[in-house]
């Protein structure tokens, strides 16, 4: 059973250091990031105030 956790570590590991890799976690997590802040109710709400004030001023 600890081999195969070492065995997971060790390959994750090879996918970490892999800028490639890293790239399309970093657009993934943003993606992801961007989606879960429309989500949520309270973050929603902050977003549409300010989309109500920018459009006040104009």
């Amino acid at each position: 059973m600890l081999d195969a956790i070492l065995q997971a570590f060790v390959t994750m590991n090879g996918f970490a250091t892999n800028p490639v890799v890293l790239l399309v976690l970093a657009f993934a997590g943003a993606y992801l990031g961007s989606r879960v802040v429309e989500i949520i109710p309270f973050t929603r709400r902050i977003i549409e105030r300010r989309e109500a004030q920018a459009a006040e001023r104009d």
